[in-house]
């Protein structure tokens, strides 16, 4: 109940518009978010190479209105890649293909996001992007970009996708990104579908999880595991060990502020942990969907302000 609930309100944009310019929503925010400007997320980053852990840099924002609004984010994602080489930070960077204009003009976004992994792709060393996946409705167009961007030789590597255990389709779409040799971030999701293309229990979102990821460590290709669910990590932590897979042959991903001393321990431990650091002034759908993906969080959120 409590899930649908935050996926219901990550969708209003009257709550959205009110909180986003509220002192209290920017207190909130503050635990999941890494500030409004790059220069925020930037020193969070090194602070958390300097504790061992690599990064994804994500600049909030979905569903550009206008192309000059897609061209910024594009431009600001350039900048993004340039400071993280400039500064030599274990960083790279996440985006959506509705930042990057697909509602407006899909050969727009289309530009962009190539234009991100050729620059990416000429870094020495090489970096990456990682194209997150949003609802349904972009699913099919989203692994489409993933598959032409990928034809190219000079981007192998450097561009990967996001699968969500909770859609009936994604072993397909792991077969079919594996058969590419696409770098899968998988992830458990978090938008509201219907029960004839997603799983809506959370056995089964778990069951289709650990099989996603047994199927992704074994295929060569580094891979990121991205939950902050203990079962699931001792799962993949268990598979690994029991398959002789090495700890540096694939990641595991947390979102910024959550289980930090989870991910120190991982860290500790000789496994990889790289950490999604969301940063910008569109925080609110970012917010809500995380506390459907994990109510408790709601917790930490409480607690943060009390000590406040």
């Amino acid at each position: 109940m409590l899930r649908a609930l935050f996926i219901s309100l990550s969708e209003s944009r009257a709550l959205r518009n009110v909180a986003e310019k509220s002192s209290l929503g920017q207190r909130i925010s503050g635990r999941f978010v890494a500030g409004t400007q790059v220069e925020d997320a930037l020193n969070v980053t090194r602070a958390l190479n300097r504790a061992g852990l690599s990064v994804s840099i994500d600049n909030l924002g979905e569903n550009v209105s206008n192309a000059d609004e897609a061209r910024h984010s594009a431009d600001l994602y350039r900048q993004l890649l340039s400071e993280i080489s400039a500064r030599g930070l274990n960083a790279n960077v996440s985006l959506k293909l509705t930042h990057m204009g697909l509602d407006v003009d899909p050969q727009l976004a289309y530009d962009n996001v190539t234009a991100l992994v050729a620059q990416a792709a000429a870094m020495q060393p090489k970096n990456f992007v990682r194209v997150d996946m949003e609802g349904s409705a972009y699913t099919q167009r989203t692994l489409d970009l993933f598959h032409e961007l990928h034809r190219k030789p000079e981007n192998h590597g450097c561009v990967g996708a996001v699968i969500q255990s909770y859609m009936r389709r994604a072993e397909a779409d792991v077969a079919s990104l594996l058969n590419d040799g696409i770098r899968i971030r998988l992830c458990k999701g978090a938008y509201k579908e219907k029960p004839e293309i997603a799983f809506q229990e959370k056995d089964d979102v778990n069951a289709n999880f650990v099989k996603l990821m047994e199927i992704a460590l074994e295929s060569g290709t580094y891979h990121g595991i991205a939950t902050h669910d203990p079962k699931m990590i001792e799962a993949t932590k268990a598979f690994a060990r029991a398959k002789n897979i090495s700890p540096a042959a694939f990641e595991f991903q947390m979102l910024y502020g959550i289980r930090r001393d989870l991910q120190e321990q991982l860290v500790r431990d000789g496994w990889r942990m790289r950490v999604y650091i969301p940063f910008g002034t569109e925080w609110y759908p970012y917010l809500m969907r995380r506390l459907a993906e994990r109510p408790a969080n709601l917790l930490f959120i409480l607690k943060n302000l009390f000590r406040r």
